[in-house]
């Protein structure tokens, strides 16, 4: 076997690779062949998760604000009425913001209203508007965090959706889709899923029941579809919820009274620790207990300054919320870690440079 380091046994010389932080990955594949099919190892990963040198990445499609016209040097941000969305990328452990490369052709920035999956190392954008025509779009573009390159995914099949459940199951490495709406506003019941290795889409059986602006978590080798609304309610969300079981490649039974409100679901995720979690409009982060009973339980108070248009997104067993004290302000952040049994989250705001305020449609976590 060639030596990854010169002079250095292998073993050592892969203790310093696995040492190069995650944003470092596209130069040294770039190094030479050998190291770039070091990095192309799932030993490697696995080393470096054994090491605990791994981070927690929480991605954002966030609301880029504009320079204020009398900007100077400071540059001032002031916001704008019809905002450019990008990639935003935050590691809780350092607190570090920044930007990947956006992706190339969306002259106008992400979609609006896309969903962000993470499988493994690698960032999946699905759907979303065209920011100015407001046609809905069936592209899928991939970001690679270890090549440090977008790709384009196979077009997701049959009418074009908007507002649908999505989420990613690690473990499958596979993107799920169902429900929303069509481009005649017609509630949908159809499912799919994406495999992010083969770049294909499979269809799964439709849901029982139609779901527009329903809300998606992958929980226990099920794909959950929260909330939602059928054609004729418009708006109206339900309380109800049904699952997608992968292995027997069945839907469970309508889950009528799986929120306690009928409320939109955009703040529903799933927590590291396979419970869900939501936003109420209480004002309250809920848990849905794990014993079975469907209760939900209120683990923190949603502080004062992010009440408007909170965002949850899970990892581990710690949470970030995203929030406003109103409409068209600044987005502020909180982290907090999930506490075991009936222990209550407590809040540590984040800080967000004036530059990574702008408002946020979706997010989700990966572990690099």
């Amino acid at each position: 076997m060639d030596e990854l380091i010169p002079g250095l046994p292998n073993d050592i010389a892969q203790e310093c690779l696995i040492r190069v932080p995650y944003d470092g990955f596209p130069t040294v594949r770039s190094v030479c062949r050998h190291w770039k099919q070091e990095l192309q190892s799932s030993q490697f990963h696995r080393l470096r998760k054994t090491a605990g040198l791994t981070r927690s990445v929480i991605a954002l499609a966030q609301a880029e604000p504009a320079l204020s016209p009398t900007a100077g040097p400071a540059k001032k941000y002031t916001a704008s009425a019809s905002p450019s969305y990008r990639l935003v990328l935050f590691e809780p452990v350092t607190g570090a913001w920044s930007c990947p490369p956006p992706i190339p052709g969306l002259l106008r920035g992400l979609p609006l209203f896309c969903h962000l999956a993470a499988v493994g190392r690698e960032l999946v954008v699905v759907g979303g508007c065209d920011p100015e025509t407001w046609a809905a779009s069936d592209e899928v573009h991939i970001y690679d965090f270890e090549a440090g390159v977008w790709r384009r995914g196979a077009r997701m099949p049959g009418p074009r959706r908007s507002f649908f459940a999505c989420a990613a199951s690690e473990e499958l490495r596979a993107v799920f889709v169902a429900g929303g709406h069509d481009e005649e506003k017609n509630a949908l019941r159809t499912a799919m899923a994406y495999d992010v290795v083969a770049n294909a889409w499979a269809s799964l059986p439709d849901m029982a029941q139609e779901r527009d602006e329903c809300r998606g978590a992958f929980l226990r080798g099920a794909f959950h579809v929260v909330g939602g609304y059928p054609t004729e309610a418009q708006g109206r969300f339900s309380r109800s919820a049904e699952a997608f079981d992968v292995a027997s490649r069945r839907w469970g039974l309508v889950e009528e009274d799986k929120l306690e409100v009928g409320t939109c679901p955009r703040a529903c995720v799933a927590g590291g620790d396979g419970r869900l979690y939501m936003c109420g409009p209480g004002g309250d982060v809920a848990a849905l207990s794990d014993d079975g009973s469907g209760a939900w339980r209120a683990v923190a108070e949603v502080p004062e300054t992010a009440r408007v248009a909170p965002l949850l997104v899970a990892w581990e067993r710690s949470l970030m919320l995203i929030g406003s004290e109103k409409h068209g302000g600044g987005h502020v952040g909180y982290v907090g870690e999930v506490r075991a049994g009936n222990g209550a989250t407590t809040w540590k705001r984040v800080a967000m440079p004036e530059e990574f305020s702008g408002h946020v449609q979706a997010g989700c976590s990966m572990e690099i």
